[in-house]
């Protein structure tokens, strides 16, 4: 079995995943297993610095905050602000911290020194302005869309004003006060106000679409682009908001949902700007169904991936990476007969496989699961292969 796999694994870089796809993908998503590897952080960095030299990428976008991911965009795009203050401020998650990260802002930053606007490279954070015990109140992106609007456009065509958002959003600590991630009757996101909240959210959504004839004249692109960012963050944090509030046992799987729909039209909204490298969870960029347990109970729903799948087509591709060992996570050599272990048995330290020829080493009976002893790490199901693109493998992923 490993002879045939090893006809078919390839160098990771960017020729050979471009190789693999039958076209160029307007959206080439790299997920991985896991979250917080520096290694698999540089495999992404590697990838994308050649994708922009090869095949013309020009956007990064990652599982990070979009309203904090404007800074590091100004930074990489403009020279707004200094590394440390896109490092600090511009990622969620604790990534501003990451060694990994920061090369690649600071490549970004290089690369865009001196060169045209049209062929500057980009950065997009894709994620909600939120985490699965609790989210951002819909301040920010709210009062940004309604004074973005109110700039452009007759105050007689916007449907409130900003004092009535202000009175409306209340004080910020009751949106993000603690335990409401776990306790859906403290949340505030199914009150009077955030009803009336996410009304006005929408119709100011509403007020971009038919006025964009105008708003395209009279505003830059890029504070264009900005604007959308904002009606979709505002209208998707009520909307996970409201979701919060749940009693239903739904409530987790419309809160991963929500999460999901964000971070796909954040990643739609990237593409339109041209080809683009995303970096995510498996779990948010695979088209089948996600799934997951939380409080001992078993959650499904669609990822970011797969909705994007659904409106791209062929323009959207997937490549999952697996890993050989995470030692320092407790994570050993994977058994010989699963996916990662055949993948083991290959030479090198990382490689590109196609995924029907792996199916094909498998044989007609798919093996189970590999299964982690460390409920970080999501390993490669089987039954997935049919809709990846590509497996990258990488052998062994070492601490720090």
């Amino acid at each position: 079995m490993a002879t045939d796999i090893k006809k078919t694994a390839h160098a990771l870089d960017a020729a050979s995943v471009i190789g693999l796809l039958p076209d160029r993908p307007r959206v080439l998503a790299l997920g991985e297993p896991t979250h917080g590897e520096e290694a698999l952080l540089d495999v992404r960095n590697e990838l994308f610095f050649r994708l922009v030299d090869e095949a013309g990428y020009r956007t990064v976008a990652m599982e990070s905050d979009c309203m904090k991911g404007l800074l590091v965009d100004d930074w990489v795009t403009h020279g707004t602000g200094t590394l440390d203050e896109a490092m600090e401020r511009g990622f969620s998650h604790g990534w501003g911290a990451s060694r990994a990260n920061r090369e690649l802002v600071r490549w970004m930053r290089a690369y865009n020194d001196g060169r045209p606007l049209p062929g500057r490279v980009r950065f997009a954070g894709i994620d909600g302005p939120l985490e699965m015990a609790g989210a951002d109140s819909p301040r920010q992106a709210l009062t940004a869309l309604h004074a973005a609007l109110a700039a452009h456009l007759d105050p007689d065509l916007l449907p409130c004003t900003a004092a009535t958002l202000d009175r409306l959003i209340g004080d910020d600590a009751r949106w993000t006060a603690p335990d409401l991630g776990s306790e859906p009757s403290l949340s505030v996101g199914r009150t009077a106000e955030a009803d009336r909240l996410r009304l006005l959210a929408h119709d100011l959504a509403a007020l971009l679409d038919t006025e964009a004839p105008h708003l395209v004249s009279a505003a830059r692109p890029e504070e264009l682009d900005r604007v959308r960012l904002y009606a979709r963050t505002a209208t998707g944090l009520l909307r996970y908001h409201a979701a919060m509030a749940d009693p239903s046992p739904l409530r987790l799987a419309r809160l991963c949902a929500v999460r999901d729909d964000m971070m796909a039209r954040g990643l739609l909204a990237a593409a339109d700007r041209g080809p683009v490298l995303v970096h995510a969870h498996n779990s948010h960029l695979q088209r089948d169904k996600s799934s997951m347990t939380m409080g001992g109970a078993p959650l499904e729903w669609w990822s970011a991936g797969a909705l994007v799948s659904e409106r791209l087509g062929g323009e959207y591709a997937f490549l999952a990476t697996a890993l050989g060992t995470l030692r320092h996570q407790g994570v050993d050599v994977p058994p010989p007969g699963t996916v990662e272990g055949l993948l083991y048995a290959l030479p090198g330290d990382r490689c590109l496989v196609d995924p029907a020829a792996l199916s094909g080493a498998l044989g007609p009976g798919l093996p189970a699961p590999r299964t982690s002893p460390w409920f970080g790490y999501a390993t490669l199901d089987p039954a997935h292969l049919p809709a990846i693109d590509g497996v990258v493998f990488v052998r062994d992923v070492p601490a720090g």
